[in-house]
């Protein structure tokens, strides 16, 4: 049996790797300006990226659950890698459909089947502690911008856009294979206390009869609204913070940087919470949280308390991550969790459209960032409310799990 730590660690080994996609912003300027693009074709190449994922992952998903994480990783670092190799080719070519096609596209695919691969797996690590065990994993996502971003821009003074991707490329691919050849299910001998535990990880939903249920289409809904606003706010935080309490261009960057921190530092935090706290009542403590910092933000005017804001929902939307796998095993059990969370993450491939669309049109048809930040307020309104009806009717029976054997 593998060293359940170790399994752990090639878990955040994926997850800083394809979490890099998250630090594409860095080199957004260089792009426009090397390769002429415009700043919606560039950003257009991350919506891509983001789609590719919560779609790769939700029809993958039982894919990936029958081949098991080993054979899943290496077919990730495969997608993954060719993507940054296809997108070293794409700048060589000055050609933007190449971008969208192995970055966006191709790229994605890899990003969908690296995220969902080594979380079914460590949750069957640390059965006691699921919402600790997903968030080390995903914690690794919220992390890697603050590793990828600098070196990112080192890589990119000192040899170009074209050689940045190809040493990224080969990298990323080493750290990928090397974490998914260690992937490996638990094994255990089926002799007394074992024998529970084994019962335990066959035990739950398959992915098609837990679709069909109004829990799962009520986590959907809170997972995509946290992620559409998560992201709306992410990417508006820098200009936003300029125009409306008067912060300086680098400020505002450093404040991009802690949001990286807290976005990755929210998510084992607030999992690991939930492990005592019940993943229903941490959502619903998301939701009321967020109601009252989307609402307050949109009237302040004071620097520092702009910034504690912005930290405590981005460290909520981290956390919104982080603990959906740990509630989607507690309602659905272990039987098919990497189908099922890939379902979910169809939720994020739509809300890397809608939340960057959403902060667009309101800029556009409305003075300032505050109809923006109410709307996303009220959203959360919503959010709590279905919140609250999991937690109270949303536990899945015995029998019901009996039933799906």
């Amino acid at each position: 049996m593998r060293n359940r730590w170790l399994i752990a660690l090639a878990a955040v080994g994926i997850h800083i790797s394809i979490g890099s996609v998250y630090a594409w912003s860095v080199l957004t300027r260089p792009i426009m300006n090397e390769m002429g693009f415009s700043l919606s074709d560039t950003t257009w190449t991350f919506s891509l990226a983001i789609l590719f994922l919560g779609m790769s992952a939700g029809l993958l998903g039982s894919r990936v659950e029958k081949m098991g994480p080993k054979k899943s990783g290496l077919i990730a670092m495969l997608f993954f890698g060719t993507g940054m190799f296809g997108t070293a080719a794409a700048f060589h070519l000055h050609s933007l459909t190449m971008l969208y096609i192995f970055y966006g596209m191709i790229g994605g695919i890899g990003l969908g089947v690296g995220y969902i691969t080594p979380v079914s797996t460590l949750v069957k690590y640390f059965p006691d502690h699921r919402g600790f065990a997903t968030g080390l994993a995903i914690m690794g996502f919220g992390f890697a911008a603050l590793i990828a971003g600098p070196l990112m821009q080192f890589l990119y003074v000192r040899v170009g856009l074209v050689d940045t991707f190809l040493i990224l490329g080969t990298v990323y691919m080493i750290l990928i294979g090397a974490s998914a050849l260690y992937l490996k299910p638990p094994v255990m001998a089926e002799n007394g206390k074992n024998k529970h535990q084994i019962h335990m990880l066959k035990r739950g939903l398959t992915m098609k009869q837990a679709v069909k249920t109004w829990q799962f289409a009520a986590l959907w809904w809170v997972f995509f609204v946290n992620i559409t606003c998560g992201i709306g706010l992410l990417a508006v935080a820098s200009p936003m913070a300029q125009e409306t309490v008067g912060m300086d261009a680098a400020t505002a960057a450093s404040m991009v940087g802690i949001i990286g921190l807290l976005n990755g530092g929210g998510r084992i935090a607030w999992s690991t919470l939930s492990d005592y706290l019940g993943r229903s009542l941490t959502y619903m403590l998301f939701f009321l949280i967020e109601v009252a910092a989307f609402f307050l933000l949109a009237g302040t005017t004071n620097l520092w308390l702009f910034q504690a804001l912005v930290f405590l929902i981005i460290s909520c939307y981290g956390g919104g991550f982080s603990c959906m796998p740990a509630y989607l095993s507690d309602l659905f059990g272990t039987r098919e969790l990497s189908a099922i969370h890939g379902r979910i993450l169809t939720a994020w491939g739509i809300a890397g459209i809608v939340g960057p669309t959403i902060i667009s049109w309101f800029r556009e048809n409305s003075q300032g960032y505050g109809d923006t930040l109410y709307f996303f307020a009220a959203c959360f309104i919503l959010n709590f409310i279905v919140a609250t009806l999991l937690h109270r009717y949303g536990k899945i029976t015995a029998g019901r799990m009996a039933e799906a054997k």
